[in-house]
């Protein structure tokens, strides 16, 4: 019995058991998530096989974001899930942990000193990409702005994962919509087994966040977008149902230890469900 950090292989294969549970992650995940931080994501071996999984990313030097947390079906109710858990809380030391939880879990979360502060909230629609001039595929030179605005937003500095969740490739673009050089809003799009999920999504205006929403890159005409929206987030979840999303899906926000000071956009979604 070894728990031990994963591999970039050994994080292929536990997003394929995320994808059989039906998180349906993004075809590009697995190196963007593991930039994070190589050591975070453990893996339970037993007898050569493993058998459950957990991320717990260390952000920066105060936060650190747990995720993928996973036991294979045959293996559960041995003990095995908690003993990544452990090691997962360890590895984060003092920071404050951060996580979304499913509704099955948070009294579970709760005796590990986890306390609600909100909830993230998926919403699922389809819409049309229109072209807009305004819009157009972020630059290298322009993500560490982006990521200054990131930090400002979600409270933690996630310079090594947003470096590479922000930057292109086949399956994830970010765009910007700008005005000359000045970027007034942003948002990163990823193709998944299923549709396409937006996240991070960063506007403080209505007309920006409209020409983010309808520049999607990978749309075509039954495909499906997820955005997920943290609770106070009002006038964006406002925006999305006029254009006929709904909400299918809710997690818990929680925190073990005090949460990020952040300075959210008005119409902001997180990056993903399993790193903040």
């Amino acid at each position: 019995m070894t728990i031990r950090a994963m591999t970039l292989d050994d994080l292929q294969l536990v997003m394929g058991w995320a994808a059989d549970e039906g998180w349906n992650p993004g075809l590009d995940d697995a190196k963007a998530f593991f930039s994070a931080d190589p050591d975070g994501f453990l893996i339970k071996m037993v007898d050569g096989q493993p058998v459950s999984a957990v991320s717990v990313v260390n952000h920066d030097a105060d936060h650190a974001f747990l995720g993928l947390y996973l036991c294979k079906p045959e293996f559960r109710g041995q003990g095995h899930g908690m003993d990544v858990w452990r090691a997962g809380i360890a590895h984060a030391a003092a920071r404050t942990i951060g996580l979304d939880g499913v509704p099955d879990q948070q009294a579970n979360y709760a005796r590990s000193q986890f306390i609600k502060y909100g909830a993230t909230v998926r919403y699922e629609g389809q819409i049309s990409a229109e072209p807009n001039t305004r819009v157009r595929p972020a630059s290298p030179t322009e993500i560490p702005v982006l990521i200054e605005r990131d930090v400002a937003s979600c409270g933690m500095d996630r310079s090594a994962f947003a470096t590479t969740w922000l930057t292109g490739s086949a399956n994830r673009q970010t765009l910007v919509v700008a005005d000359g050089a000045d970027i007034k809003a942003f948002a990163t799009f990823r193709r998944c087994g299923v549709g396409t999920k937006i996240g991070p999504f960063h506007a403080a205006r209505e007309a920006d966040a409209k020409a983010l929403l309808l520049s999607n890159p990978f749309a075509h005409s039954d495909n499906t977008v997820y955005v997920d929206v943290q609770d106070d987030s009002s006038a964006f979840s406002d925006l999305l149902s006029s254009y006929g999303f709904n909400p299918v899906f809710e997690t818990a926000r929680m925190y073990r230890g005090s949460p990020p000071q952040a300075t959210p956009s008005r119409y902001q979604a997180i990056a993903t469900m399993e790193l903040g």
